[in-house]
């Protein structure tokens, strides 16, 4: 469940939602989500977790029963998570349960994204990898040169999707330290980004989908073009976290994901 954001409580006010605000705003020791952790609260819904568990379930209901009463005043609840909470995590938080107002939604802190993946391909892998990655805060910047290959519905909140030609352009709009995957339709196309990502040298992450054979193939194209040993050894491909079988885009999505995950903490 992805943590709400200043839009999605912005949402829940313009549809005349009343809703508490659960924070946590002090953490020590294994819990299950750090400080800056939020969540809303309506009578009948809520939009994202504080981790879950016999802990949650108590703060939604003290949070309902604050709705149910009226009662407006911030709360700062402590809680130690040991047997009598029914958790062994063995550390504490603090909650601080509020309204949700407009001044929540205007004070409401920027998300701080993990990464920023810029994504060439809008094939079965493509899509599972957005699908995958809908749940985790980052940026996506989606990129492929047929726009019917994108899907028709909305996207999640984090993905810009850029339909351009030639796509290789599009590289030149990252940032040192982004993350790149490539995985078109075309392994012309391929060769064509995959030269100016390592051309550009300053990506934190650059995976490539392929087998061993078609890694070698490029290796041997692109040194001819000038790329460096050391540079080429940063690339990644065959693509995912190592140990993980299977070739469904689905598997190959999650691999990639636990990859991405590991190389950005």
């Amino acid at each position: 469940m992805l943590d709400p954001d200043r839009h999605t409580a912005a949402r829940w006010l313009a549809r005349g939602t009343r809703a508490m605000l659960i924070e946590v705003i002090d953490a020590r020791g294994s819990v299950p989500r750090e400080a800056g952790t939020r969540m809303l609260v309506g009578a009948d819904e809520v939009a994202g977790t504080i981790g879950g568990g016999h802990l949650e379930w108590q703060a939604i209901a003290r949070a309902r029963e604050r709705l149910a009463a009226g009662d407006t005043a911030p709360l700062d609840w402590p809680v130690a998570l040991g047997p009598s909470l029914g958790q062994c995590c063995g550390g504490a938080l603090t909650l601080r349960l509020s309204p949700l107002t407009d001044a929540t939604v205007a004070d409401w802190p920027a998300p701080r994204p993990l990464f920023r993946l810029h994504l060439f391909g809008a094939g079965h892998v493509g899509r599972a990898l957005v699908q995958v990655l809908a749940g985790v805060p980052c940026e996506i910047v989606w990129v492929d040169e047929r726009e019917s290959e994108f899907p028709s519905g909305p996207l999640p909140a984090q993905v810009e999707r850029v339909c351009v030609e030639p796509v290789e352009a599009e590289v030149a709009s990252g940032r040192p330290g982004d993350a790149y995957l490539v995985l078109t339709h075309s392994h012309a196309l391929d060769l064509a980004i995959t030269e100016a990502i390592l051309k550009r040298g300053d990506f934190g992450w650059f995976g490539l989908i392929g087998s061993a054979t078609k890694r070698a193939r490029f290796e041997h194209r692109l040194r001819e073009r000038g790329i460096a040993e050391a540079v080429l050894a940063r690339m990644n491909c065959p693509i995912g976290l190592p140990g993980i079988a299977g070739k469904q885009p689905g598997v190959i999505a999650v691999a990639v994901a636990a990859q991405l995950l590991r190389t950005y903490p």
